[in-house]
């Protein structure tokens, strides 16, 4: 839909939405369009100043919506990781001896936390045991 600014010949402006420039030429030729305040069939389009949508506007509104969506994925997230957190034990370095202790049935099974460098992870996961590393999220500040 298109909206334009009319005006009539006594000069009365009121404004009008059509499907396309056709349709108000079509309607105008067919005297379908008068004026609402004196009935004038006598219709001209005024100057208008289009609404254009800039790029810059268009990734000014992208990075609002990213930056708000991404706000509430990190919260999310966060929510995620602070539960784990509550639910498991902080065994700090001891983790990857912990795991396969859990892994072997040598120790009682049990939500573990910890440090492992990579080497450990990768052996871990090589011996079948699941773990997952949890994310480092940005700062609430930022």
């Amino acid at each position: 839909m298109i909206r334009y600014n009319l005006s009539c010949d006594d000069g009365h402006d009121f404004e009008g939405w059509f499907a396309s420039s056709d349709d108000f030429d079509s309607q105008v030729e067919r005297h379908l369009v008068t004026c609402p305040t004196c009935g004038s069939g006598s219709i001209s389009k005024q100057l208008m100043a289009p609404a254009v949508s800039t790029a810059r506007k268009k990734e000014a509104t992208r990075a609002l919506v990213m930056d708000r969506a991404q706000k509430e994925t990190i919260a999310k997230i966060r929510e995620l990781v602070n539960s784990i957190r509550e639910n498991a034990e902080d065994v700090g370095e001891r983790f990857p001896e912990e795991a396969r202790k859990i892994h072997y049935g040598e120790a009682e099974q049990r939500g573990l936390i910890g440090k492992a460098s990579a080497e450990e992870a990768i052996a871990l996961l090589e011996e079948g045991i699941e773990i997952a590393p949890l994310p480092a999220l940005p700062d609430d500040a930022n």
